[in-house]
């Protein structure tokens, strides 16, 4: 694999930072992960980091080097993810629990995939044209109608996130091949809640990453002035000529099949692969497998 990336998160209005995000690869795969913990709930920052460390930890993993199943395996993650947080919570003792977005995608055999609970985006632009991005999980853009006389007030409110007492809905994406050039941006709602699609779409199509995330990130803060969201962006251009002369070129061809690099943090999380609950994963996926099975039947 060849890309180029770049990731920035910077401090808005907010007395705190509680995005999270980062990205990491083998020769064969790459995962990149974006989570935005919600305020109004305690601890916000604590289930975005669990969220990209339980991500992460399953990548790691069963990434040897690449995955068997890409669709499965950001299903069992996202609700691994979900699980992490709830047991965090029941730990704690906490009447609240933390709660988080998650955007993750992953890219290998140069398809790409992605998974998203929230508001998190992700817009995959090739050329000058925004392919698609995905549609946030809030009574604006959802499905579910908002409750009745409260369409004004409530229509951005999320109906689902991680770490929420109900499981999660989510959408799952791809596989999408990807061609030379095309861009992949992850970001929290403090970079598209100030720029549109339209902005967002040619700054990112105009320059490379290096330069499109920062300049992005700085035209969001500025237009937003003192009331801005934390703004979060993780970026990569697929198959970048030339691009693997600066530090931000990733070439995966000469690297083992055994190593893996990350730029997600361990912090207190570091032995989260060991104590993963594997059978409430399993039995979590199996629930969502019928549903999907029961929902394919009902439109035959």
């Amino acid at each position: 694999m060849k890309f180029s990336v770049f990731q920035s998160s910077r401090r808005g209005g907010r007395e705190k930072n509680e995005d999270r995000m980062g990205y990491c690869y083998t020769r064969e795969a790459g995962l990149f992960v974006l989570a935005d913990g919600m305020g109004g709930h305690p601890e916000g920052e604590v289930a975005a980091q669990l969220a990209l460390q339980t991500v992460s930890a399953l990548f790691q993993r069963q990434a040897k080097p690449k995955l068997k199943n890409v669709q499965e395996f950001l299903s069992s993650a996202l609700l691994a993810a979900h699980h992490q947080v709830m047991c965090y919570a029941g730990d704690k003792g906490m009447l609240d629990s933390p709660r988080t977005t998650l955007v993750a995608s992953v890219v290998q055999d140069g398809r790409a995939s992605w998974i998203h609970c929230g508001d998190s985006r992700l817009y995959l632009v090739r050329g000058d044209q925004l392919l698609t991005r995905t549609r946030d999980h809030s009574y604006l853009e959802g499905r579910h109608a908002p409750p009745p006389g409260r369409y004004r007030t409530n229509r951005n409110v999320l109906f689902t996130c991680l770490g929420s007492p109900t499981k999660p809905i989510y959408d799952l994406t791809g596989p999408v091949s990807l061609e030379q050039g095309d861009r992949l941006l992850l970001c929290s709602d403090g970079l598209w809640g100030t720029l549109d699609d339209a902005e967002i779409t040619r700054q990112l199509a105009s320059l490379p990453v290096s330069q499109s995330v920062p300049e992005l990130v700085e035209s969001a803060l500025r237009k937003a002035g003192a009331s801005s969201d934390n703004v979060t962006v993780v970026a990569l251009e697929w198959e970048t000529p030339d691009a693997f002369e600066s530090t931000q070129g990733v070439s995966t061809d000469s690297i083992g099949d055994d190593m893996f690099a990350s730029t997600i943090q361990a912090d207190s999380f570091e032995n989260l692969v060991d104590d993963l609950d594997e059978e409430a994963i399993e039995r979590s996926i199996a629930e969502i497998n019928e549903a999907i099975r029961r929902s394919a039947a009902r439109r035959l």
